[in-house]
């Protein structure tokens, strides 16, 4: 592509399809939305639906919502997922692995009960539907993949020592990925999103002591709002970024440089 034929159209999406699991929910509900405003369609597969919130934030920018309850560490769930999208609504061009859990406890308190969920959920199921997804976007010839990791794929993660584990995990499936399916014409991306407010950290940011420690280790001097993710999605899934490939990207006001 000459210069001269640069264009915003390529951060367009319109006639794409899009699988977002958990994409009902917290930062997950961010990316599916941020998709149908770019033009795709929307495929969530998810544990629970959301009495139609999500629903209606797609069908409210013209988009087409799809919802399917699946718990995606059943065994047959990635290829159940990949033919549900395909027969609802006829093709996929994104995958987008959002669905995620935390468990957190001290070292001698967290044992097996506690990191085998996370494993399954945060790790095994991405790889799993990546699996499954890349076979289809080989054949196709195009593609694109964004795993949704964490700033504890760079960091230790106090209290939950498998969450930071699969984050690590997450960029380097990743970049294992990128390595084989780049000559395809499919991007593997990932995404790292910091400190966010959701409910998720709301006894975090509740607390005036634990809310000041994290704020001093942001630059942006903020928590970040699930808006500041949507610009991120938006690249990472169109044509605008065909030529990044295996990268994180951390979207967190700074937090890892300081």
């Amino acid at each position: 592509m000459d210069i001269s034929d640069f264009s915003l159209d390529l951060f367009s999406l319109d006639g794409r399809v899009a699988v977002v699991t958990g994409g009902n929910s917290g930062l997950g509900q961010a990316f599916t939305v941020a998709l149908a405003k770019a033009g795709a369609d929307v495929f969530v597969p998810s544990v629970a639906d959301d009495d139609g919130v999500t629903r209606r934030l797609v069908e409210a920018e013209g988009r087409r919502y799809e919802f399917l309850e699946i718990d995606l560490t059943d065994a047959a769930a990635p290829e159940a997922v990949i033919d549900a999208c395909l027969d609802r609504v006829g093709r996929i061009d994104v995958l987008v692995n959002s669905a995620g859990i935390c468990t957190l406890a001290p070292v001698a308190d967290f044992g097996r009960p506690q990191w085998d969920p996370m494993v399954a959920v945060n790790l095994t199921a991405p790889f799993a539907l990546g699996h499954a997804v890349s076979r289809h976007f080989t054949a196709q010839g195009s593609g694109k993949i964004i795993n949704i990791a964490s700033l504890f794929a760079f960091l230790g993660g106090q209290w939950s020592p498998a969450y930071a584990a699969t984050k690590h995990g997450i960029v380097g499936f990743t970049k294992a990925y990128c390595d084989e399916l780049a000559g395809h014409g499919v991007q593997v991306n990932a995404i790292a999103p910091g400190y966010f407010a959701t409910a998720i950290t709301e006894q975090t940011r509740s607390d005036p002591a634990t809310n000041q420690r994290v704020l001093d280790h942001i630059p942006a001097g903020r928590w970040g709002d699930v808006a500041d993710l949507m610009g991120a999605t938006v690249f990472l899934a169109s044509r605008a970024s065909d030529y990044v490939n295996g990268h994180t990207l951390t979207v967190d006001g700074g937090y890892l440089v300081r």
